[in-house]
């Protein structure tokens, strides 16, 4: 689990966002409306849902383009819960939550390193980003 989250206001700008990922070498924010985590935002969904339908990213908020309706796990769910998760409903990250109180987010490479220690996307998971 990544504890070192980043979280963006909903109405934040695309603009915003992308900035954001590229100072903290990170490809995803969280997105919250005030205590409440309502979606996630990664480089993908700039790219596709921004960029390629040719919203204005310097008015578009991530509130228009994030992914909603968030699956979560508890910090006491263990790694296979999670991974059972990912597969059931085809998501790469999930919230981790602990009364209502967003404390973490799961990606397939922390599963990857966690479970598959010697496989591809743990090592590339492992490393240091290179942007």
């Amino acid at each position: 689990m990544t504890t070192r989250l980043v979280t963006m206001d909903a109405n934040d700008t695309l603009t915003a966002a992308a900035q954001e990922m590229r100072d903290s070498a990170i490809g995803d924010v969280v997105v919250t409306d005030g205590d409440d985590v309502v979606g996630i935002v990664t480089d993908r969904d700039i790219a596709v849902r921004g960029v390629a339908a040719q919203r204005d990213p310097d008015r578009t908020t991530l509130r228009e383009i994030s992914s909603t309706g968030l699956v979560t796990v508890s910090q006491y769910d263990d790694a296979v819960a999670a991974a059972d998760l990912m597969r059931t409903y085809a998501v790469r990250r999930l919230p981790v939550m602990d009364d209502g109180r967003l404390v973490g987010l799961i990606s397939i490479g922390d599963l990857a390193v966690e479970r598959e220690p010697q496989s591809v996307l743990a090592d590339i998971s492992a490393d240091d980003p290179n942007n």
